[in-house]
C-alpha cells in the first residue's frame, strides 16, 4: 500500500486495522485498532493531523484531509460511505456518513447522528447529538430513532468482521477466464438490510 512520510511525519497505522493496498496514506495520520480503510481511499495528512478512532470505516473512494493547524477526526466507529469527502471537521463517534456526502471545515457533528447521501454541510456548521442531516446545504431534519441507530451499529459491524476477514482473506490473484463448476458464494455470519427494508419504510439515507 502506498504509506507516505511528509515532512518527518510519518503514518501511524495499528496492526489491526485493514488498509486496501490502493488506499494512500500521507503525513500525518494515525489509524486506530480495528478500522478499515477501503479501495483507493485517499487520507492526506499534510496541512492537519488526521484521526481514525478505533472501529471506524472509510470506505472506498473517500477523501479525508485536513485544515491548517487543526486536527480531522472520525471518532469511534464512524461509519463513512462510499464516496464521501471528510475535510478538516470533527465527526463525533457512532456518526454515519452516508455516500458521497461532503462535510467541511470546522464542522462538528454530534455522537450517533446521521448525514444522508450526497448532502453538503458547510463550514463551521454545528449539529447536536442523535442529528437526522439531510440537504444541500445540509439541515437538520429531525432527531435519529433507536431503530435507525440499531440499523447503522449493525452496518458497522459488518465492517469490523470484514476488517478482520480482509487480514486473513483478501489475496491478489489473476482472474479466472471461466465461471468453474460449483463456484462458491461469499458467505457471512449475519446477514444486514437496507434501512427501507429494516425499518419498513421509505430509505432517507
Amino acid at each position: 500500500m502506498p504509506i507516505y512520510q511528509f515532512a518527518d511525519v510519518i503514518p501511524v497505522i495499528h496492526p489491526s486495522a485493514f488498509v486496501h493496498p490502493s488506499a494512500e496514506i500521507i503525513g500525518d495520520v494515525i489509524i486506530e485498532a480495528n478500522v478499515y480503510i477501503g479501495p483507493n481511499a485517499v487520507l492526506r495528512g499534510d496541512f492537519g493531523r488526521l484521526i481514525v478512532c478505533h472501529g471506524a470505516n472509510v470506505q472506498d473512494n473517500c477523501v479525508m484531509h485536513g485544515f491548517p493547524g487543526k486536527e480531522t477526526v472520525l471518532e469511534q466507529n464512524v461509519h463513512v460511505g462510499h464516496g464521501a469527502i471528510i475535510h478538516g471537521c470533527h465527526i463525533d463517534e457512532n456518526c454515519l456518513i452516508g455516500m458521497n456526502a461532503v462535510v467541511m471545515d470546522l464542522a462538528r457533528i454530534g455522537k450517533e447522528s446521521i448525514i444522508g447521501a450526497n448532502s453538503f454541510v458547510k463550514t463551521n456548521a454545528h449539529f447536536e447529538p442523535r442529528s437526522m442531516i439531510m440537504g444541500s446545504p445540509a439541515r437538520f431534519i429531525r432527531e435519529v430513532t433507536a431503530d435507525e441507530l440499531l440499523w447503522k451499529e449493525r452496518g458497522t459491524s459488518m465492517y469490523h468482521k470484514l476488517s478482520a476477514r480482509c487480514h486473513r482473506e483478501l489475496k491478489l490473484v489473476e482472474p479466472l477466464t471461466e465461471v468453474e463448476a460449483n463456484r462458491p458464494e461469499v458467505s457471512w455470519s449475519e446477514s444486514h438490510s437496507t434501512k427501507r427494508e429494516a425499518l419498513h419504510g421509505e430509505s432517507e439515507c
